[in-house]
C-alpha cells in the first residue's frame, strides 16, 4: 500500500474499521496475484489521498482474510464495496478509472 491514508482491513478488524465507522468507507477486496487489482491500486491510492477525512479507504487481501469476502459474497476481484452507516450502498467489480470512481464516491461523501 503506497498511501499512508489507506487502512489495512482484515477479518479481525472489519467490524470496527468498516461496519462501525462513522465515515463512509471504501473497501478494496484484492490479492497480490490479481493483475486488475494491481492496475487499480494507484487509483485507490490517489482517491485515498484526495478524499482523506471525507471517505475512509481500506484494502482487504482476500487470500489472507477469507471470512469477510465470503460473508459479503465477493466472487471476483477487484471488488470495491462502499459502506455507509455499516451498510453496503454500492459495489463495483473490476477496474474503474479515477474519474468514474471519484464521481461514484462523491454521492456518498
Amino acid at each position: 500500500m503506497a498511501s499512508d491514508k489507506i487502512i489495512k482491513i482484515e477479518d479481525n478488524n472489519f467490524e470496527s474499521a468498516v461496519l462501525n465507522s462513522k465515515e463512509t468507507v471504501l473497501v478494496d477486496f484484492w490479492a497480490a496475484w490479481c493483475g486488475p487489482c494491481r492496475m487499480i491500486a494507484p487509483v485507490i491510492d490517489e482517491i485515498a489521498e484526495e478524499l482523506a477525512g471525507i471517505i475512509k479507504v481500506g484494502k482487504l487481501n482476500v487470500d489472507e482474510n477469507p471470512q469477510t469476502p465470503t460473508q459479503f459474497g465477493v466472487m471476483s476481484i477487484p471488488t470495491l464495496i462502499i459502506f455507509k452507516g455499516g451498510e453496503e450502498v454500492e459495489r463495483i467489480v473490476g477496474f474503474k478509472t479515477k474519474n468514474e470512481l471519484s464521481a461514484l464516491l462523491k454521492k456518498y461523501a
